[in-house]
């Protein structure tokens, strides 16, 4: 060979008598044939992969994995939280048909319910979850999902999802639920009868903020169609990322786990503080604890833009679940594109802050939100 074809196929040979001890990341757009029979084989079910799009050992992997954590029969990993969502919708409902939502969901999937879906023919009621009669009243002939979230995004309300999949069994729908704040360690939804189960991966799946990445689990015929939506629609997630995320997963239930401590630990510590008018933290989620995000409403004596300014290592940022505590301004980000009347009915106002605790000390966290709290009382 000469340099100019050496440089392009100088390769290690026999990587099947390797053992690595972790995955390797097969971080290839394609896999190659050594005949025209064996590529037939892939369309003949003898070979799992053909293109990363349309499948990938390390995608693979991560889907089957999150399938495992919540007891499910199948999962298929996806570009992101919002794409494992809409592909697990669209593995049930198609355009005339009707969705039912709770009313309290993340900002982007409430968008994305609502005004997205409509390009799709679809349509999306949101009501109050805690309401039978809301719930009966929304229902039509092309109803065919209820979705919503474990625990929901801002204010932490625990879905009753024993209430949810009766409701639907008797009325003869499918059931999705978000279950990225509660995450497997400490809810299982499939194994209570829900059949669809969504992840933002970015957030505690993975755990560590440097990934974007969404898995969808359940029962098998209905993540094959999702796992179809995601190859025709190129909502496939990359290898490298996928690796990342099932590395970042296998610590899970110990960040989970002091993540939870310490958020018990600020929620009852604030709801003792006179300058916080409302701490949004379930009591009832799991025995294993109660998530990790706390929800707060300051009152009105404090200046929002000081409690900010003043949290120094604590950082200011959109999203939630690294292994660092931080804070997020749902008016200003998660929840911004809500429309006005319904971000004052469900009470997103200037002054509600969501917390996401990381691992640091408990006791670190509750001095500098005390701090910060007291730098922003006005004078």
């Amino acid at each position: 060979m000469k340099f100019t074809t050496k440089v392009v196929h100088s390769q290690l040979k026999g990587t099947e008598e390797i053992r690595s001890k972790t995955t390797p990341i097969y971080q290839t757009s394609a896999f190659s044939f050594t005949s025209l029979e064996e590529l037939e084989g892939f369309y003949e079910g003898k070979s799992p992969y053909l293109y990363t799009r349309t499948g990938n050992p390390n995608t693979d992997e991560l889907g089957k994995m999150v399938a495992d954590l919540e007891g499910a029969q199948a999962g298929v990993a996806t570009s992101s939280g919002l794409s494992a969502i809409l592909v697990g919708i669209l593995a049930v409902v198609q355009s005339g048909d009707h969705i039912i939502a709770a009313e309290d969901l993340y900002g982007g999937t409430f968008h994305m319910l609502k005004e997205e879906l409509k390009s799709f023919g679809i349509s999306t009621s949101f009501v109050d979850f805690t309401s039978v009669e809301e719930l009966e009243e929304a229902i039509t002939p092309q109803t065919k999902l209820l979705y919503s979230e474990t625990v929901t995004n801002p204010f932490m309300r625990v879905e009753d999802i024993p209430k949810m999949v009766e409701f639907a069994e008797k009325h003869n729908l499918k059931t999705m639920i978000d279950n990225t704040f509660a995450t497997p360690f400490l809810s299982q939804p499939f194994l209570e009868g829900v059949d669809l189960v969504a992840h933002s991966a970015t957030k505690y799946i993975g755990g560590h903020s440097d990934i974007t990445a969404g898995v969808v689990v359940g029962k098998e015929e209905l993540v094959q169609k999702a796992r179809e939506k995601v190859v025709n629609i190129g909502s496939n997630l990359s290898p490298f990322e996928a690796w990342l995320t099932c590395r970042g997963a296998k610590t899970l239930a110990l960040r989970m786990g002091t993540q939870a401590r310490n958020a018990e630990v600020l929620a009852a510590d604030l709801r003792a503080n006179e300058y916080v008018k409302e701490v949004y933290y379930p009591t009832d989620l799991s025995d294993k604890g109660n998530g990790a995000i706390v929800t707060i409403e300051l009152s009105n004596t404090c200046d929002i833009s000081t409690f900010f300014k003043s949290l120094a290592w604590i950082k200011i940022i959109p999203s939630l679940a690294g292994v660092e505590t931080t804070v997020s301004y749902p008016l200003g980000t998660s929840h911004r594109a809500l429309p006005k009347d319904a971000q004052e009915k469900l009470g997103i106002n200037t002054h509600v802050v969501r917390v996401s605790l990381g691992i640091e000390d408990g006791e670190d966290i509750v001095v500098k939100f005390n701090e910060a709290i007291a730098a922003s009382v006005k004078n």
